[in-house]
């Protein structure tokens, strides 16, 4: 009999390289849609709709699957925690904080991610990370900032770009600590899709709150643009980009999961460059390699169940 390896000490099957690719080009893909949006609906408005319509369909696809929708209270305590954490404030905060600091910067701090959950894994579950993972995780963020630097390096620290860089950094936390309960959740057996469910009913729910809160209206912009990048995020970006997060996490653990916040911002560069004419210097074409280097190391390795 072959012995059942943790997430994190498993191979990678074909399927989680599919659930990965997916992962990686939903969220590349949305650093364009969430730009169309800025300024015409208060962020926490927007917020509310993207993850309620990303809500509906996931109830959809629960109840198509004919999973489990009810659960104890102590569970949706757990439930709340990942809306709050990862359908909400971490959305919220990277808004915030973009309006001091350049997009270069901001990808740096989310690849952070990757270190963050590695973190938060060996704090809470005494999961010690494995020497490669770290490695490619510290490699991929040093990329990263190679692929920047030139706008990192003219960021001005002066006035408020030290409050945006906070906001950014507690924004990843926010992140990973939902991420944290996504695996917590998955090691308890809830299904992926109800636990997914309900965190963006949660979401959706906070964001009203906190858009009303704040005098905000909940009235959509009904203009083609508005409504088409808003229809992207909730389907491309919330339901497949966080069905697939979710699930990897369940599957290779959420450190190598983690390392996706590392790859997208690659991709959205391809991306820039095939529709904006973006040229890759030679800084950049360095840190693509370190970035891909610290891919194979993530990913690569690890034992046959």
């Amino acid at each position: 009999m072959k012995q059942d390896l943790a997430p994190a000490e498993r191979r990678l099957t074909t399927f989680d390289y599919v659930l990965y690719t997916a992962l990686v080009l939903s969220w590349s893909a949305s650093w364009y849609a969430l730009s169309l949006q800025v300024g015409t609906v208060a962020v926490q408005t927007s917020l509310f709709w993207r993850f309620a319509i990303a809500a509906i369909i996931m109830w959809a696809w629960v109840r198509m699957k004919k999973e489990a929708m009810r659960f104890p209270l102590k569970l949706h305590l757990a439930f709340s925690g990942m809306g709050l954490f990862i359908f909400c404030l971490n959305f919220m905060l990277f808004y915030y904080g973009s309006v001091y600091l350049i997009s270069g910067l901001l990808s740096v701090v989310f690849s952070l991610a990757s270190i963050f959950n590695l973190a938060l894994g060996f704090l809470i579950a005494r999961r010690v990370p494995r020497g490669r993972v770290l490695a490619g995780a510290l490699i991929g963020i040093a990329g990263i900032a190679f692929m920047f630097w030139p706008e990192i390096a003219n960021q001005s620290w002066t006035g408020n770009a030290a409050l945006g860089l906070a906001l950014c950094i507690v924004g990843t936390l926010s992140f990973c600590i939902g991420s944290q309960i996504s695996a917590s959740l998955q090691q308890r057996k809830i299904p992926v899709l109800a636990a997914s469910a309900w965190g963006m009913t949660y979401g959706a729910a906070f964001s009203a709150i906190m858009s009303l809160a704040l005098g905000n209206s909940l009235a959509l912009d009904f203009s083609p643009v508005y409504l088409s990048s808003l229809l992207f995020l909730a389907v491309v970006s919330s339901v497949i980009a966080f069905w697939a997060y979710m699930s990897l996490i369940g599957r290779i653990g959420s450190g190598r999961s983690g390392y996706a916040t590392v790859m997208f911002p690659v991709f959205a560069l391809i991306i820039s460059a095939i529709f904006e004419g973006y040229t890759f210097p030679i800084l950049a074409i360095a840190g693509l390699a370190l970035v891909m280097l610290g891919n194979v190391l993530v990913l690569g390795g690890g034992k046959s169940a």
